[in-house]
């Protein structure tokens, strides 16, 4: 008679399979809940002690961990002198393993948690067995998903999986152990940062000498940023409220790569924005950003702001979309809105566009663990972590270093401008008036292209509006293009060695001139 042993933590869809093992024959040695509720639906049953010889014990810290149990596992089929040792022990061999895990990642998410909760949550059992099945893979079966079960009885019924097919269920049991135990390592740094008072300790902990980070895989697309390129999408395990990766799809066709990565500049700048705010991106830089008392005011900015480039572009909003703003949108091309809803309306609207594809971002509660604190690069042989670019701009410590000081208007319009740089490949100039973009340069590899890129967009916007520069101007010629145009201020970091030289053009041409003290650099 084949042995199996089942001992989980989620225990969908567990009982229908384990009816199906005992109607092919199986004893099913169990733990437990497991065992208790295997019992209630009338399946045959062999408690673990029976197995051991120990009861559990430990408030159940201890179950499985016995030479009976993993002797059971790891003894080879293929190696007579191993088969006999068990017989001389009057051990059995198991041939499926069917476990999952404590649920770590539910228990830290809660707001409420506490440090000695998260630790009685951190499985040992579970994924000491999960491993040794699945290193004795070409000997026996391990199943660590309940979207498995169907797929294995019916294996099981004809034969049992091939040494292939085990091979494959194992692979997926080093990958789901793998990602318990890099959850279990990132909450545990966190606890580090959030409680040590020692700089040198929170950076250690924040960039520890081996990271691994997990993610859980969302969809298949159908190419990355080119056809011939295969691309996946994949979610942090803690996803951060108010993001792209917990927006529901409303209409339209799957996302694509592009898509993703364009929906998520916009909707990032977008949330920037205390008022009603519009975001136009294209190739994953801000094209159009207006901000207005209104929804629609917000969107015409945007996208007279640079009407050619919205075309096929994505748009996001940091309000719900009403009726006014969809029918605005709705006589352009556009490959993806985002934004936090839509009114019954306005969706209705826009969804008769087939073209078009809509996301919400609802509103989700705050968890207790938020771990994903890195951006990531991945470059050839290696990774490159930091942590985000969401330092805001300090107010009390904005200088002005030329003999005007700008106006409350000019201030709101730099502050304005500042926030939009930020989300733009440097080197990056933005122009702004009224709470919109007239121009922008970004991604050039000398400061006064961009600027003369911006300036050359904004025709006679450019004229009586302002400018920011994510990175300081190493070279006066910035600020005689600004001068040139009509640029009445501009806000910049400052920390040239040449400061002195760009502070006398403003003073020369009467331009208000701020430095931050800040970069914002985006190389990627």
């Amino acid at each position: 008679m084949h042995r199996a042993l089942v001992s989980v933590s989620d225990k969908r869809d567990l009982v229908p399979f384990c009816k199906q093992l005992q109607e092919m024959g199986w004893e099913l040695v169990s733990t437990g809940g497991t065992a208790a509720l295997l019992q209630d639906a009338g399946i045959a049953v062999t408690p673990v002690e029976e197995v051991t010889g120990f009861p559990e014990m430990l408030d159940g810290r201890v179950k499985t961990l016995h030479p009976a149990i993993h002797a059971g596992l790891l003894a080879r089929r293929d190696r007579p002198d191993q088969m006999e040792q068990l017989k001389q022990l009057d051990i059995r061999p198991i041939d499926l393993v069917v476990v999952n895990l404590y649920p770590f990642a539910a228990t830290i998410a809660d707001p409420k948690v506490t440090l000695e909760d998260a630790i009685e949550q951190i499985d040992i059992g579970g994924p000491t067995l999960l491993r040794a099945a699945a290193k004795n893979y070409a000997d026996l079966l391990v199943l660590c998903d309940p979207a498995d079960y169907t797929q294995a009885a019916e294996q099981l019924r004809h034969g049992g999986p091939s040494k292939e097919q085990r091979f494959r269920y194992a692979t997926k049991v080093f990958q789901h152990t793998a990602a318990y135990d890099a959850v279990i390592a990132a909450y545990l740094e966190e606890q580090v940062r959030q409680h040590s008072s020692d700089p040198q300790e929170q950076i250690e902990a924040l960039f520890p000498p081996q990271v691994t980070l997990t993610f859980e895989r969302q969809q298949l697309l159908r190419y990355g940023e080119n056809p011939h390129q295969r691309a996946a999408f994949y979610r942090d395990c803690f996803p951060e409220p108010n993001t792209l990766s917990t927006a529901r799809q409303l209409h339209g066709k799957a996302l694509s790569y592009n898509n993703i990565m364009d929906a998520d500049a916009a909707w990032r700048l977008a949330q920037s924005f205390e008022r009603p705010a519009a975001v136009a991106v294209k190739h994953s830089t801000p094209c159009g950003v207006g901000v207005g008392e209104t929804l629609a005011v917000a969107y015409q900015k945007a996208y007279a702001a640079d009407p050619v480039s919205i075309f096929g572009g994505i748009l996001a909003f940091n309000r719900p979309v009403d009726v006014e703003v969809a029918k605005a949108v709705h006589e352009l091309f556009i490959e993806v809105v985002i934004a936090q809803g839509y009114v019954a309306d306005a969706l209705a609207l826009l969804s008769q566009k087939k073209n078009i594809r809509l996301l919400e971002v609802p509103p989700l509660p705050v968890q207790a663990a938020v771990l994903s604190t890195y951006q990531t690069l991945k470059i050839g042989g290696g990774i490159l972590l930091q942590e985000r670019d969401d330092l805001d701009l300090d107010e009390t410590k904005l200088q002005v270093v030329t003999r005007r000081a700008p106006g409350e208007a000019e201030l709101a319009q730099l502050r304005f401008a500042w926030t939009v740089v930020r989300f733009v490949k440097s080197n990056a100039i933005v122009l702004a008036k009224d709470f919109q973009t007239v121009g922008i340069g970004g991604g050039q590899m000398n400061r006064v292209g961009a600027a003369q890129i911006a300036i050359a967009q904004a025709k006679g916007q450019a004229r009586g509006s302002v400018m920011a520069s994510d990175a300081f101007f190493p070279m006066p010629d910035t600020a005689e293009a600004a001068a040139q145009a009509g640029i009445t201020a501009i806000i910049q970091p400052g920390g040239s060695i040449r400061d002195a030289d760009s502070i006398e053009v403003c003073d020369a041409n009467g331009i208000a001139m701020l430095f931050t003290g800040i970069r914002h650099f985006r190389h990627a």
